[in-house]
């Protein structure tokens, strides 16, 4: 007689809505239903979702300050075969929330992880921004230093998504406006819910704006790339100058494009045309 197998545990990855209770998948309400658990952030504020889709299902917390050795027992149940769902009170787990240490355990110890896709502020608001999409970087809360911030906003050359303090916005608008008045940008407040508010424009419209109208709720800032001639067209200048004397000296101009834009962290190809497009200009006189 074959001897019944252990139940296998797994653990789900559940993504809810940012706002609107309606923006929630079949997926993932239907893996709410069958779990024997849900792991989330606030037990009041997932049972509030819990309820508006008619889900009774047992609830557990995991936040910041219990994640680790919370995060130690729920991959103990999934060893003795629980099914177990993650979820955050927001969006989808792990962007900026925690659930990191558990996902982690699982993998660690061989169990299955499911991840189910599902709303994120972090790609509505990309989306909604109108700015570049084909390059971007999301770098969660922004440093409440301002030379951590100015480190940030001013040498980004992609699209940069970030959360941001509604208390902040305004300085951090002005911060970035002081640096480079013209860099597009948009602010995403509130995004699914009832007082949506998605404002472009560039940082010295949006810095003006919000310093006379302070925002209130979730904010999500998209700024678009830096202009290589503000802020950075004299680094621009400087690098294609020690580039221009590598290929004088017998340098290869791609090989030495890449390793000047290692080191300056302006890109080889924008470096290779400022060059070439330097000796064209010589030729054509």
């Amino acid at each position: 007689m074959t001897p019944p197998q252990a139940p296998v545990g797994r653990l789900v990855v559940c993504p809810t809505p940012i706002g609107n209770l309606e923006d929630v998948t079949l997926r993932v309400l239907g893996a709410l239903r069958e779990v024997d658990m849900v792991v989330c952030e606030d037990t009041r504020h997932t049972r509030v979702l819990l309820d508006r889709h008619g889900i009774s299902a047992r609830l557990v917390s995991l936040h910041e300050h219990n994640e680790r050795t919370r995060a130690a027992e729920l991959v103990d149940r999934i060893q003795g075969g629980a099914v177990l769902a993650l979820v955050s009170d927001a969006g989808t787990p792990l962007v900026s929330d925690p659930g990191f240490a558990l996902v982690c355990g699982c993998l660690a110890a061989g169990f299955a992880v499911d991840v189910l896709p599902g709303p994120s502020a972090v790609l509505t608001a990309l989306i909604a921004s109108g700015l570049p999409a084909e390059r971007w970087r999301f770098v969660g809360f922004l440093p409440r230093k301002p030379a951590e911030r100015a480190r940030l906003l001013e040498c980004a050359e992609e699209t940069l998504i970030a959360f941001e303090s509604p208390r902040r916005l305004p300085s951090t608008l002005a911060q970035l406006a002081g640096h480079d008045p013209d860099r597009p940008l948009a602010v995403c407040r509130e995004l699914t819910k009832l007082h949506e508010e998605v404002r472009r424009g560039t940082a010295a419209e949006l810095a003006s704006y919000y310093s006379a109208s302070p925002p209130r709720g979730e904010v999500v800032v998209v700024v678009g790339p830096a202009s290589p001639k503000q802020g950075g067209g004299t680094r621009l200048q400087d690098a294609a100058a020690a580039l221009r004397d590598l290929i004088d000296a017998g340098a290869k101009a791609r090989p030495a494009a890449a390793a000047v834009a290692k080191l300056t962290g302006l890109r080889a190809n924008e470096l290779y045309r400022e060059v070439t497009r330097g000796e064209r200009d010589s030729t054509t006189r």
